[in-house]
């Protein structure tokens, strides 16, 4: 296989009116969860078809009996819905864009159509029915194996007799369908990676199209489908860029016109293996219940082997669709890098509202509460009065429960060990506390705001030749359980006087039964 440098088609449609009507699908098979990669090819789809005024299809891919399932599928189209790529046919849309001219979108819904394309293929001898047994082809494989040979099917039933194909179904064989693959140099166009050539040698020999038992293969499927419902243009991953000659050939078979090809970069592990649930996180619902957004997750995925042009990295889906151009797809593998998918997010979530943040964080509390790791679950007016705090520290609104949860909580679990800043001794954190239960005791509570603890609590660290950081955090630990919160003062205020004075005395009994145990007096 030989790809060229640049772009084998600079003039595709970019834009609404150059062309003919731009129609591009997503077909991801019900045999799991919705995939990142595959909600990467969605989006660069769905990217193309609104920057051209085109029409964005999704089709399921079922016919793997064994596999597809009602809950996979029901994922899929929540997960696409999710990230906001609606489509404009397809399942779970009412009426005619369900069913209409180009439906029905699920495979197993259009057997009649592809038997009755297998039957024409035949008829026209550009198919024929093969009657191997799943040993005799094994059997193939492995002396080819053995001789150092590529695998591929010797065409042993490609002009069989009818004598013989009667024999063969006297023994009770049940023949498969293969699609004749001849000699010859396979050429076309991507968009991304420019010309390709592929000797038809390396196809791998006649193609199964149908199975024994009478269920279509998916190059035979996604080949009809795309002619039937007049796909423009087939936006797939690279690992899709060795069947593509092969489709080719089954158009030409057809008679239909051939879709223009574009090959997207495949995702890559940190290590640049190809992403996969072994390395990586791969389910889009993970994702989700881990409390990314769609707004971060879509600006990342459109950045995973595209580029804007320019310096802008946090931009919306419209804004992306408009300068959308698979001009500017990379043609190298993109890397899957968590950390930067984390500040994409958080520069989403500091862009929303108080109330649409707490609309969002609502799912997660709930499941804190669920959980037990609050006693309560706070109203929507002491949230917003807290995303001033938090907003800034969420990189996923999964983590509110680490930032929040001492302040829902009654009781909280203290670590003897972090009320002792590394520059202190169990006496001197002992002695911090207590001086520090004092001064704050001194503040009113009417007076209670973070200006009015902050410089006493200064006032005294300089005062007693402690660095203000260690006395901030023995004091954080001891009023949260935690060594990272919202800023200090801000947290003692909505906890509120009377719970921060309560829970410095709770730490200060913890560390002196510490002191004592350990012999310090």
């Amino acid at each position: 296989m030989r790809a060229g440098s640049g772009l084998a088609n600079p003039g595709v449609a970019d834009s609404p009116g150059d062309g003919p009507a731009v129609r591009v699908r997503i077909a991801p098979s019900p045999t799991g969860p919705l995939h990142i990669g595959t909600a990467r090819t969605a989006l660069f789809n769905y990217l193309f078809a609104r920057r051209t005024g085109g029409t964005f299809i999704l089709r399921l891919e079922d016919t793997d009996l064994e596999r597809s399932t009602p809950a996979y599928e029901k994922d899929i189209l929540e997960g696409l819905r999710w990230l906001g790529l609606g489509w404009d046919e397809g399942p779970g849309l009412p009426g005619e864009l369900d069913r209409g001219p180009y439906g029905p979108y699920r495979q197993m819904e259009r057997l009649a159509r592809y038997a009755s394309i297998s039957a024409g293929l035949l008829a026209d001898d550009k198919a024929y029915y093969c009657y191997c047994t799943a040993a005799e082809l094994d059997a193939e494989r492995k002396r080819l194996e053995a001789a150092r040979l590529a695998p591929r099917y010797s065409g042993r039933c490609a002009h069989l007799s009818a004598a013989e194909r009667a024999a063969f179904e006297a023994e009770g064989r049940r023949p498969a369908i293969r699609f004749r693959i001849e000699p010859g140099s396979v050429v076309f166009d991507d968009l991304v990676r420019g010309r390709v050539q592929i000797d038809a040698s390396a196809l791998g020999g006649d193609l199964v199209i149908v199975r024994a038992g009478g269920t279509p293969l998916y190059h035979f499927c996604v080949v009809v489908d795309d002619a039937a419902m007049k796909i423009s243009h087939v936006i797939r991953g690279e690992d899709h860029l060795s069947n593509t000659p092969k489709h080719i050939l089954l158009f030409r078979a057809l008679g239909e016109a051939e879709p223009r090809f574009a090959h997207l970069p495949l995702i890559l592990n940190p290590d640049r293996t190809k992403m996969s649930k072994r390395k990586s996180q791969t389910a889009v619902d993970d994702y989700i219940g881990e409390g990314f957004i769609r707004e971060g997750m879509v600006n990342y995925l459109a950045l995973l082997g595209w580029s804007t042009g320019s310096e802008e990295e946090i931009l919306g889906i419209d804004e992306i669709a408009a300068r959308f151009s698979l001009e500017h797809i990379q043609k190298g593998g993109a890397v899957f890098d968590r950390e930067r998918l984390e500040w994409l997010n958080g520069q989403w979530i500091r862009r929303l509202s108080p109330t649409e943040l707490v609309d969002r964080l609502r799912p997660f509390l709930q499941e804190e509460a669920d959980g037990a790791r609050i006693d309560r679950l706070p109203a929507d007016s002491e949230l917003e009065l807290l995303m001033p705090l938090v907003q800034e520290r969420l990189p996923v609104l999964g983590a509110i429960g680490d930032l929040v949860d001492f302040l829902f909580s009654e009781h909280i679990d203290l670590d003897p060990a972090q009320l002792v800043p590394k520059r202190w001794d169990r006496a001197t954190a002992l002695d911090g506390l207590g001086y520090a239960r004092v001064t704050i005791g001194e503040v009113a509570q009417a007076d209670f705001e973070p200006d009015q603890l902050e410089a006493p609590l200064r006032a005294l660290a300089e005062a007693r030749g402690w660095k203000a950081g260690d006395l901030f955090m023995t004091i954080r630990v001891a009023v949260t359980g935690r060594t990272a919160t919202p800023p200090l003062f801000q947290t003692l205020v909505a906890l509120g006087r009377e719970r921060v004075l309560g829970r410095l005395d709770s730490a200060i009994v913890l560390l002196a039964a510490g002191a004592r145990e350990g012999g310090q007096e």
